[in-house]
């Protein structure tokens, strides 16, 4: 049975015998690439990210960056080698086995589902405000979640002292009309796209390529503008202290950005609707990694400059800090683009989901159902109609401070098994395959010693950080994940002198690994909760279901 768990899937179908639409090409990869890793986080949840660790973010997003290029030159290498939709679900399965697949596909249920109630709730936002701007005012229980108004209403404080989106949830709280006692509160405009989304999905990929090209063309547009524009408005005296928190604090902004960078997996789910899925799907994740780094970095100086730091954490950070400026002309050009670049993100993660689903279903790790085509509009049909349910669902219950407490660490996660899936296969021979192929170098000698150089400059110039990890004295859950990421590295390095592996996926799964230290108690009390109910789920239906039990 123990043996059982661990095996691993050795014959996928190729992407020409997909009934899918082969209909993507570079430019649409790429596109979908960067529609799903820079709408919410550049027009909402970079504003947490810079409140959080000041101008010296920009730290973050190069960290990120680098983690991201070695995960992705792994994900190139697996999507060269295994070009099927089910993106680290997929990759998990030929190198580490079916335990690990189940658990990936399992996190990622999570990332894409959690993730896109977040992107959600902020266009509902944003949706709100726009109308309100026009004098067009929702009754408030239509444009709050009921979780929200619930707490801010229980607090009992002078409603003069809340910000306006609290006097909202109040108000909500106070007219909402009541079914059989309950009150009836929920995110009307959230609801609404998550169904429109469905719907333009369900259709298929050829009409929601159209549809997420012109709008990433468009905030493309925009947030060139917003950079110009705003250069102009920087007081300098804001990036003073640039790290006013220092690294702890840069990386307390790690949760509430990174989730976006599952574009990279979203682009390979879509494997089997590409023209040229070993050529093209490696070159979409490098293009829109590049593009979105630098727009990364540019943002957040610009936001930092025009706004003190500490004022950032909103949900609408580029509007705000034009609304500081008095730039209206701008911002109101923004709150519109917004609305669109976060309906690019829904379109991109809606579309992810179901085509993992379809994956785990073929390998009889769900229900049959789930793999099912739609004879006309070539998509996973059912899988997408669950998706929006999946969706759909918790935005009457939940709110964006739950859900983003899930996101981000699942991607992470994912990334450390790509990343450490890549030294488990065997290497291929020259010649062999086609498409993108990875370098090896040998990482014997060099990961201990990279490993070692950075204790020792650790130690050097951050005695504090060795202090507070050596003695214990301070925030618990920092010296334990600390601590657990430098014996992580030990471990890695000594696998790594008697494996000779290859660095550069090393190098991978110890930047990921370092991320991980920034999540809080939090993101791994819910993480651990929704992996158990995985294992559970897995042990009843899919160890049983599966089809390598035919083999």
């Amino acid at each position: 049975m123990f043996q059982a768990l661990f095996r691993r899937k050795i014959d996928f179908p190729t992407a020409s015998s997909s009934p899918m639409s082969r209909v993507l090409g570079l430019r649409d990869l790429t596109f979908f690439g960067i529609a799903a890793i820079i709408g919410g986080g550049i027009f909402s949840s970079v504003g947490r990210a810079c409140s959080e660790g000041g101008p010296g973010v920009i730290w973050l997003f190069l960290i990120c960056a680098i983690a991201c290029g070695f995960a992705a030159l792994c994900y190139a290498e697996f999507a060269s080698r295994i070009p099927v939709s089910g993106s680290a679900y997929t990759y998990a399965y030929a190198s580490f086995g079916e335990l690990f697949a189940w658990i990936i596909g399992w996190a990622l249920i999570m990332e894409y589902s959690i993730g896109n109630i977040y992107i959600a709730f902020s266009w509902s936002g944003y949706v709100t405000h726009m109308l309100d701007a026009f004098n067009i005012n929702l009754p408030r229980w239509l444009t709050v979640d009921y979780r929200t108004a619930s707490r801010v209403f229980s607090e009992h404080l002078q409603l003069n002292t809340f910000s306006v989106d609290q006097k909202d949830a109040i108000h909500a709280w106070q007219n909402a009309p009541k079914v059989g006692g309950l009150r009836l509160i929920f995110d009307a405009p959230a609801v609404l796209i998550n169904i429109l989304i469905t719907i333009l999905v369900y259709r298929g990929v050829k009409e929601s390529k159209q549809v997420s090209n012109a709008m990433v063309v468009l905030k493309l547009i925009i947030i060139i503008a917003v950079i110009a524009v705003g250069a102009f408005y920087i007081d300098f005296d804001n990036y003073t202290p640039f790290n006013p928190s220092g690294m702890k604090g840069i990386m307390a902004g790690v949760s509430a950005v990174f989730f976006t960078y599952i574009g990279f997996d979203a682009v390979s789910t879509l494997a089997e609707e590409s023209k040229n899925p070993e050529r093209d799907l490696p070159k979409g994740m490098f293009y829109s990694l590049l593009i979105c780094t630098v727009l990364y970095i540019l943002i957040s100086l610009i936001l930092t400059g025009m706004v003190p730091y500490n004022l950032l954490n909103v949900d609408d950070p580029l509007a705000y800090a034009l609304q500081y400026k008095g730039i209206h002309w701008l911002e109101y050009i923004v709150g519109a683009s917004a609305i669109i670049a976060m309906t690019g993100v829904l379109l991109v993660f809606q579309m992810g989901q179901p085509r993992i689903w379809m994956s785990m279903s073929r390998d009889g790790l769900l229900p049959k159902r789930f793999s099912e085509i739609h004879p006309k509009f070539k998509t996973p049909g059912f899988s997408t109609i669950m998706t929006g349910v999946v969706v759909g669902v918790p935005i009457f219950f939940t709110d964006e401070t739950f859900v983003l407490d899930f996101t981000s660490i699942g991607t992470i996660f994912a990334f450390v098994l790509v990343c450490g899936g890549v030294l488990l296969l065997p290497q291929r021979k020259k010649g062999e395959g086609k498409g993108f192929r990875l370098w090896y170098i040998n990482g014997r000698w060099l990961f201990p010693l990279i490993c070692t150089i950075a204790g020792i400059l650790v130690y050097l110039f951050t005695p504090d950080y060795v202090g507070e990890v050596v003695s214990g004295s301070g925030d618990l859950m920092f010296i334990a994940s600390h601590r657990i990421l430098w014996v992580c590295l030990a471990v890695l390095s000594v696998f790594c002198w008697k494996k000779h592996w290859n660095l550069i996926p090393l190098l991978g799964v110890a930047i990921c690994l370092y991320l991980l230290t920034g999540m809080t108690l939090e993101n791994w009390k819910w993480f651990g909760l929704w992996f158990s109910i995985g294992i559970v789920f897995y042990m009843i239906y899919g160890r049983r279901r599966s089809k390598l039990n035919e083999a």
